[in-house]
């Protein structure tokens, strides 16, 4: 199956505009995500190194999850010249682990959440994809993804006396946590599109037919049979849809809320510009971003994954004339790193 998709979308691609196409940051990680889904599969996709590397996020230091022996060395040390204090080693395997951030950001979740529409309360991670690294609290499962979206959902509604979710579009969707939080609550009574570039369409389609039916997900062999893009059309047979950017054009009709979380800075300026021009064109009432304040790593001769020209927080003023900047926030929702980045959440609403 995923091989018949692979071949159409490649061959599909071939014919697409430009702005619709991987970019620099991109084509480092399309390649090798394509050769582990031909010689591992997809089942298991959570645990690919490629995947890890470009879109599956952890808590754990950069590359430890894809190295296993690095966090068992350190343990081994730590049990070594800390032999007879088990409350002190229980407190390195907790931070080297992760779960400590993990849980800090839990602890965020749960005291802003509120009593109104996205509904998170009850959300339980699924497994699909064999996670390397998924934290139970309160016996619900969480991994970095889904807690960074969490957080970014509470932002919104602390913001917003209610938000209308009826019709909700991501570019850049990862795997598909957004998805999954929005489409396993009843209440909410969404409609999930995902736009994103190959191969990733597929593990985010792969996650959520998985979670919620085949039958239910559109997928993009799906949608090149699809006669009417309308946003009535598609939510009225699926619960949520994947397709790929060049498709984008032909959707139609009114959507409620636009979310990016960290791909637009991986892309070049005037690729998101164009992008963004959709959901104004689809008049979108509000437009939740998360992106590095001070924009993402430059790319150095071909030789390391990384922009051509950065994407920084006041950008976004430029690419959304039609919108107003409602608020923006680094602590407690979003993130600063330890060298002083500031991984940032940005709302704005469409002007009256």
């Amino acid at each position: 199956m995923w091989t018949e998709q692979i071949e159409l979308i490649s061959t599909d691609m071939k014919q697409a505009d430009s702005k619709y196409l991987p970019t620099s940051f991109w084509q480092f990680g399309a390649k090798g995500l394509q050769q582990d889904i031909e010689t591992n599969g997809i089942e298991n996709f959570r645990g690919l190194k490629s995947a890890l590397s470009f879109f599956v996020p952890t808590y754990t230091f950069h590359g430890w999850a894809s190295s296993p022996a690095k966090y068992q060395e350190m343990m081994t040390l730590c049990e070594t010249h800390l032999s007879g204090n088990q409350k002190a080693i229980l407190s390195m395997q907790d931070f080297l682990s992760g779960e400590n951030h993990a849980r800090s950001d839990f602890r965020v979740y749960k005291a802003s959440d509120s009593n109104k529409k996205p509904f998170t309360d009850n959300f339980n991670e699924s497994s699909v994809g064999s996670p390397v690294e998924q934290f139970e609290f309160e016996n619900r499962k969480f991994s970095r993804s889904s807690l960074n979206y969490l957080l970014g959902l509470n932002f919104l509604k602390q913001q917003l006396a209610g938000v209308p979710i009826k019709k909700v579009l991501e570019i850049g969707g990862g795997f598909g946590s957004l998805g999954e939080i929005l489409l396993s609550d009843e209440r909410n009574d969404t409609f999930y599109l995902n736009v994103d570039i190959a191969p990733t369409c597929l593990f985010s389609t792969y996650y959520l037919q998985s979670i919620f039916g085949q039958d239910n997900i559109a997928d993009y062999k799906t949608l090149t049979t699809c006669d009417d893009f309308s946003l009535e059309n598609l939510s009225s047979q699926f619960q949520g849809a994947v397709m790929c950017p060049w498709q984008l054009p032909k959707v139609t009709g009114e959507l409620d809320l636009f979310v990016n979380f960290i791909s637009f800075q991986e892309m070049e300026p005037d690729i998101v510009e164009n992008y963004l021009g959709h959901v104004s064109r689809l008049n979108c009432k509000y437009v939740l971003l998360r992106n590095l304040r001070e924009g993402k790593q430059l790319a150095i001769d071909g030789k390391r994954a990384g922009v051509k020209k950065q994407i920084k927080g006041e950008d976004y003023d430029v690419f959304l004339p039609d919108y107003e900047l409602l608020a923006t926030n680094v602590h407690p929702f979003g993130f600063e790193t330890i060298d002083g980045f500031h991984s940032e959440l940005r709302l704005y609403k469409r002007k009256s």
